[in-house]
């Protein structure tokens, strides 16, 4: 009976250099969406400030990106035979919703979408990042990348003036905590 504990705690100890099949679907799953999402907020916000307006050149540096991002992940999700988030009807009309009304309230309000969707998603990408394991290191290495890229929207939000929106509190916190669900929700979904 004392063997058979000594082999149990190995396993254990072999697993553990290796990411949980769960985990990785969750973590593709869930960035898929998110990217896709992303790629529709920057959508709506140059159907209303144009590509060729001043901020529309800027978001479409962003929204570049962000394509560069989408097209990545529906590579992996294909690669590792990962099922996409059912939602993504949903976040196709709430991402391209929520960056048209953004824009319509102005370059600030704009911004600050970018800050507040940005910031979750940074966020988000450190923690992945902590879960992948080295079975994963180019996934891993992916999503450092692309965390560094959606800091930098998240520091172009800044620098535009974002902070100085009308509500940008309130608008700010609202993305956040929609961002953050849409999370949770597209790991499972």
């Amino acid at each position: 009976m004392h063997r058979k504990k000594r082999i149990v705690k190995k396993k254990k100890k072999i697993n553990s250099k290796n990411t949980d099949r769960k985990i990785l679907e969750e973590v593709i799953r869930v960035d898929h969406a998110g990217e896709y999402g992303a790629t529709r907020i920057y959508d709506g916000q140059i159907a209303i400030f144009g590509k060729n307006s001043k901020i529309g050149k800027t978001i479409q540096h962003m929204a570049d990106q962000e394509k560069e991002h989408i097209e990545k992940f529906n590579e992996l999700i294909l690669e590792h035979r990962v099922r996409p988030t059912a939602l993504l009807p949903v976040w196709n009309f709430a991402g391209f919703a929520l960056g048209a009304t953004t824009a319509i309230m102005g370059e600030k309000a704009a911004m600050a979408c970018t800050v507040a969707v940005e910031k979750v998603i940074g966020e988000h990408y450190q923690q992945q990042q902590n879960l992948i394991k080295h079975d994963y290191k180019e996934l891993k290495k992916t999503i450092k990348k692309f965390e560094k890229d959606e800091l930098e929207h998240h520091d172009i939000g800044i620098e535009h003036d974002a902070e100085n929106a009308p509500g940008y509190s309130i608008m700010t916190k609202v993305i956040e905590f929609g961002c953050k669900t849409a999370i949770a929700i597209s790991k499972k979904i």
